[in-house]
């Protein structure tokens, strides 16, 4: 049995994605033979049609614009953590100084 090579990791832009979910809902088209036309997994397929499903409203969750606030949000929480961290630090530092 052969290792299967682990692919490297692809990102795409969301004109392209739409493209592929529309190419999903032409007649005659299916899931498996889009990704297979286009390289590209299955299941990378039917998580964009879902999302696209999600942003026109037709299905519950976040949009992608409420996923790239989230993102956002997250990484400057993350940030602003570490610095009152730093804070804390220098300020314990400073009070051992002060005595």
């Amino acid at each position: 049995m052969e290792a299967r090579e682990k692919r490297e990791r692809r990102s795409f832009t969301l004109a392209y994605k739409s493209e592929v979910v529309a190419l999903c809902h032409s007649p005659g088209a299916s899931v498996g033979k889009v990704a297979r036309d286009l390289g590209l997994t299955e299941t990378a397929v039917r998580r964009w049609l879902a999302q696209a499903e999600v942003d026109s409203g037709r299905r519950q969750g976040l949009t992608t614009t409420e996923r790239q606030e989230l993102s956002h949000l997250r990484q400057e929480n993350r940030l602003l953590r570490e610095e009152r961290d730093l804070l804390k630090r220098a300020m314990a530092f400073f009070a051992r100084e002060t005595r």
